[in-house]
Formats: structure tokens, C-alpha cells, sequence
């Protein structure tokens, strides 16, 4: 009795045993909750994106037309001069020694040519005798107006309007003038217009011939390395003819508006060159779109919840948001937030949003690149 009394012991402990170790099946989890909107649908122009430098439409080197000694300065160094602006003066008492000269010669000259009238009218010269005066007279007039030139040389006028430079000689030195190997006095570089100068690749080139328009007087923005957004205004006014066969690239030429002259030569900057006109598009943020390989998708979400993947051609970058060339429809629901956590073909939680233009995106996925050499921008 005792026996079988200690064997059913045993069995209930073992079945309480096994009973405890028995665990219920874990509910499956619930679906991931994310994020849609329809895409953005705005106006919008693709730009190429190019990198440059500004250079000054006149540039000019200010020489005297005269050699001499430099008698005086007559401007403040790095301020703003005006075309015909008094800059130096050299000492004129040689040249108008010399101008007293010619006009005495001058004036003999044409003495000695009226005589020889009166006496070729009374046939007491011969022809040839009153040829030579009157050669003599005219070599006479036009020295006295070589001299009169030279006096006018000692003072050096601005040729151009714009900024000039230091002096490179002071006062009180001789300087030689009138060749291109004369003493450089100064520089002036003019400012308004002022010129932005970049390179495009051969391939750009012809993205850009191809188009509606071409590339004459295609509208140009350009931004300095601090500042955000485009600020300065202009249109392609050169085009070179030929592409250089070492760098593979063509030169073009902006013409910038900059009446404070806040812009100087040699600054660079960043450009971006309109495009075709303008198009309708689908915009949506850059964090909805995730690699898949070599391909760029987006998860939209379906009536019933259910994920799927769409790929994507895209197009240019405009703020945080990317042009979708193809792969969505107007009116399909996007994944723009909690897509790390959205799998092909699987139930999701769907809470409508929308995307905002110029908003930034809270980044749940890796951002992709904008595209190097082509952005956009929003028609208004």
C-alpha cells in the first residue's frame, strides 16, 4: 500500500512538473504604425548646378600717356572713381616749354607760307619753292598739336568707372609713359555689371543645346560660400566656341547686376543655370525614398494596409524634397515616416500626413545625395 501510495505521489509531481513547463503561444506583434501623404504635386524648373569664379568686365592697367616726373596723387586708394577722374598729375613745365616751341615754330611756319602766296601770285617763286613752305607750315601744325597732346598727357585720367587699386608709385618719382612697357601707376576694376565665369562638361553642353532655348541668355543664380540661398540674379551672355580637348569642358559667362559692388573679382561662388520651362511634378521627401540595390524605391501603402515597394525615377533635389520623374501616381499613399521599419508586402499602421513644402523632415532613413550637377526649384 505504501508502495502505490509513493508511486502516485510521483506521478502528480511530474505532472505538475510537465504542466509548469508547458508556455502559451506569444501573440504575434502588432503592425509597425507609420507615417504616409500623397505626393506633393508643384510647378517646378530643373537647374544645372555649376561652380565658379567672378571676374570684373573691365579690368585696366593705368599708365601715363607721357613720361615724366610724378608730381602728385589725386584719389584715395580702393575708393569708387568715375570715367575722365583726376589721378595723377606729372609735372607739365617740360611739355609746355616744349608747346611754346612749336607754336613759335608753328607761327613762322605759317609767316613764311603767306609770303611765299604773295610772291608766287607775282611769279617771284617758283612752284616748288611754295610747296615746300606750305609742306613746312602743315609739319609745323601738327607738332604744335603733338605738343599740345603732351601737355594734356601730364594729367592721367580714369579711362573706366570702378574700383581702383593702390598706387604703385608715389610722387616724386620718374616714370616712363607712353608705350604698353610704361610704369603700371594703378589698377581700376569695374564692378557694375560684374561677370561670373564657370566651366560645363561636354555632356552638360549638349543637355543644355538640346533644350528649348539653348543657351543664350539663360537665367543664372549664383550664392557666395556663406550664404543659403541663390541671392544674385543674371543671364549666360558667352559662350565659348570650342571645347577645351585636355579638360573636356566649355567656358560660359553670367552677367550679374551689383550696383553696391558687394561682389568683387576673384570671389567664388555657387551657380545654377535654368533649364527647359518649367513642368508639373511629384515631389516627396528625400528620407521616403530607401536603396534597394541599385535602384531607388519608396513603400506605399495599399486600402487594405499592406506595404509595397514602388521604383523610382527620380530628378532633381528642391529643398528636402526630390522629383519623382516615374514610379508613383498622384493619389498613391507614401511611407515618409518609420519606413526603416516597413517590409515588402507587410501589414502596416497608417496615419495620414502632409508633406510640407520647405518643412524639414525628421530623418528615419538614411537621406540620399542630391544629385551633383542638378537641383531644382518651385514655380510660384
Amino acid at each position: 500500500m505504501r508502495t502505490f501510495r509513493t508511486l502516485a505521489l510521483t506521478a502528480l509531481a511530474s505532472f505538475a512538473l510537465f504542466g509548469c513547463g508547458r508556455k502559451e503561444a506569444a501573440p504575434p506583434p502588432p503592425a509597425p504604425a507609420v507615417s504616409v501623404a500623397t505626393p506633393l504635386r508643384e510647378t517646378v524648373r530643373d537647374w544645372d548646378d555649376f561652380t565658379g569664379r567672378f571676374e570684373a568686365a573691365e579690368n585696366v592697367e593705368v599708365r601715363a600717356r607721357a613720361g615724366g616726373y610724378l608730381q602728385a596723387a589725386h584719389f584715395r586708394e580702393g575708393q569708387m572713381v568715375r570715367k575722365g577722374q583726376l589721378l595723377f598729375t606729372l609735372d607739365a613745365r617740360p611739355a609746355q616749354a616744349q608747346l611754346a616751341a612749336a607754336q613759335a615754330q608753328a607761327g613762322l611756319a605759317r609767316a613764311e607760307l603767306r609770303r611765299a602766296e604773295s610772291l608766287l601770285a607775282a611769279q617771284a617763286i617758283s612752284r616748288e619753292e611754295y610747296e615746300n613752305r606750305r609742306s613746312a607750315a602743315a609739319v609745323a601744325d601738327a607738332t604744335l598739336r603733338a605738343r599740345q597732346l603732351d601737355v594734356e598727357f601730364t594729367r592721367v585720367t580714369a579711362p573706366i568707372s570702378g574700383r581702383i587699386s593702390e598706387r604703385r608709385v608715389d610722387p616724386g618719382n620718374l616714370i616712363a609713359g607712353g608705350t604698353s612697357a610704361g610704369d603700371v601707376l594703378t589698377t581700376i576694376v569695374s564692378s557694375d555689371p560684374i561677370h561670373f565665369v564657370f566651366d560645363a562638361s561636354e555632356a552638360q553642353l549638349l543637355k543644355m543645346q538640346r533644350q528649348a532655348g539653348g543657351v543664350d541668355a539663360a537665367p543664372v543664380q549664383v550664392r557666395l560660400q556663406d550664404e543659403a540661398e541663390y541671392r544674385w540674379d543674371g543671364a549666360v551672355d558667352f559662350l565659348d566656341n570650342a571645347v577645351d580637348q585636355t579638360s573636356g569642358a566649355t567656358r560660359l559667362r553670367a552677367r550679374i547686376r551689383n550696383p553696391n559692388g558687394f561682389l568683387k573679382a576673384g570671389m567664388y561662388g555657387s551657380a545654377r543655370m535654368a533649364g527647359a520651362g518649367a513642368y508639373q511634378a511629384l515631389l516627396i521627401p528625400e528620407t521616403a525614398i530607401v536603396a534597394d540595390g541599385a535602384r531607388k524605391v519608396a513603400y506605399v501603402v495599399a486600402a487594405d494596409g499592406q506595404a509595397q515597394s514602388r521604383p523610382l525615377q527620380l530628378g532633381p533635389q528642391i529643398g528636402g524634397l526630390r522629383v519623382v520623374r516615374a514610379g508613383l501616381r498622384p493619389d498613391e499613399r507614401v511611407v515618409v515616416n518609420g519606413v526603416q521599419r516597413v517590409r515588402p508586402g507587410q501589414k502596416v499602421q497608417a496615419r495620414n500626413v502632409a508633406i510640407s513644402r520647405g518643412q524639414p523632415q525628421a530623418p528615419s532613413a538614411p537621406v540620399l545625395p542630391a544629385a551633383p550637377a542638378s537641383t531644382g526649384s518651385i514655380v510660384r
